[in-house]
């Protein structure tokens, strides 16, 4: 059954809203975090915002989850050496967070952790400070992340760590 409400608010969200949250010294400090965590641990994060999903997919019900992940094979999560990769989507219309962690991580790591991450950024946000909820969840994800991955010897920055922005 098709949401109207929910399909009206994809349709009209602007392409630009997400720089209101998230201006440019907000990105380069969530990509600063990202780096300083990763030298910390052997996984890999990734941060994706959309402001809206696109108005078929929004009519057919598509929820943030599936988006997320799609959006985590699209970005090639999957790719890394030891299936650590985990993404931080945002769904700016739907208000939604979405972890998405490969098999690797995922399998050590319980789902509640995940959503208390979720919820920690979702408090920030409803309170208006994205940056401090990006920054919060990136460090509480690092921290899941140094305690099943810790670095290695080796640990080459498998991903790109600047957010990605999904634009309509």
């Amino acid at each position: 059954m098709v949401n109207i409400k929910r399909w009206f608010r994809h349709l009209f969200t602007p392409p630009w809203s997400w720089r209101r949250a998230f201006p440019q010294a907000t990105l380069d400090a969530i990509e600063a975090a990202i780096g300083a965590g990763e030298a910390a641990h052997g996984g890999e994060i990734r941060f994706a915002i959309e402001n809206r999903l696109p108005g078929i997919l929004a009519w057919r019900g598509m929820s943030g989850r599936e988006r997320a992940i799609e959006m985590f094979s699209n970005l090639r999560m999957w790719d890394t050496e030891h299936n650590s990769g985990v993404l931080v989507y945002l769904l700016l219309a739907d208000h939604d967070i979405e972890i998405v962690a490969d098999r690797g991580i995922a399998a050590r790591v319980d789902p509640a952790a995940w959503e208390a991450v979720a919820q920690t950024m979702e408090a920030a946000f409803r309170q208006g400070e994205f940056e401090r909820g990006a920054l919060a969840g990136i460090q509480q994800i690092s921290v899941l992340l140094a305690a099943h991955f810790p670095p290695s010897g080796h640990n080459p920055d498998e991903l790109a760590n600047r957010p990605v922005i999904v634009r309509r």
